[in-house]
């Protein structure tokens, strides 16, 4: 069960499975309520009103998407190798209890499906970051999942660690959708994810990775977000990436980025 969000001449509607839920219902809403169930009554609001406006990102303005950090050992390696002086902090991080998470984005400037990610014009390293996101809810139990593109500017963060939210959290450095694939926990342990960036019509870079790679749980990320704050309209949590493209490789503008995680495509051109 899929839901979308689209733009109509009243204002953002949610759909489900193609068909528009009543006016005035929100993502917000929806999470308040328990897991359990949610899906069955998702399904009893769909209307026969087929959905038709231009898809946006799957977020309400409000609701807050956060990232968490080197949960992937391919993860691990490629901030070792391009920190200048803190590689040794990765190494720990990997091996510690407790995750990296970090704040994203808020729901109003993120991006949707056929929209532009950017770069940030003070960086020369620069890469997408194909990502499963967690759909959370108020209590913290994981509904579904959608795609994610978490831009990352690779030689702020190389330079030093500190600047982890200068490199991660700028206008256009996050993409998720097209749509919030509802779900329990337990079918996400081994989506396949595939990256694939193309230039001038071309693949410059192809990548896969699986959630079955990843060192720690979905249930324990989300319990770590949620374990000194609070989301009564649920949160958005990116899982970090197993797939990382070469050294040598930084996005340019006019490149087409795609992610697909479990044959749910996103797919963003680079402004």
């Amino acid at each position: 069960m899929d839901l979308t969000r689209h733009n109509t001449t009243s204002g953002p509607r949610w759909a489900v499975d193609g068909n528009y839920l009543p006016t005035g219902v929100t993502l917000g809403g929806l999470l308040t309520l328990p897991a359990a169930g949610l899906a069955h009554l998702v399904g009893q609001l769909k209307t026969s009103e087929s959905a038709s406006g231009p898809l946006l990102a799957p977020i309400d303005p409000a609701q807050e998407v956060w990232g968490s950090g080197v949960t992937y050992l391919r993860s691990r390696d490629a901030r070792k190798a391009e920190s200048k002086t803190s590689a040794d902090v990765y190494q720990q991080v990997y091996d510690a209890e407790r995750p990296e998470i970090f704040f994203k984005q808020v729901g109003w400037r993120t991006v949707g499906h056929g929209q532009k990610v950017r770069i940030r014009a003070d960086t020369t390293w620069n890469v997408p970051e194909p990502e499963l996101v967690l759909v959370i809810n108020a209590a913290g139990e994981i509904v579904g999942y959608t795609v994610g593109n978490d831009m990352s500017s690779r030689d702020i963060e190389g330079e030093n660690p500190l600047y982890l939210p200068q490199a991660k959290t700028y206008n256009g450095s996050c993409a998720v959708g097209p749509a919030i694939r509802l779900m329990d926990a337990t079918a996400l342990t081994d989506l396949p994810i595939q990256l694939e960036i193309s230039r001038g019509g071309a693949v410059v870079f192809a990548g896969d990775t699986a959630t079955s790679r990843m060192k720690r749980t979905f249930p324990d990320l989300a319990a770590w977000l949620y374990r000194e704050l609070a989301f009564p309209h649920g949160a958005f949590l990116m899982t970090g990436t197993g797939v990382v493209p070469p050294d040598d490789f930084t996005l340019h503008s006019g490149d087409v980025v795609r992610v697909t995680i479990g044959g749910m495509g996103l797919e963003n051109s680079v402004g």
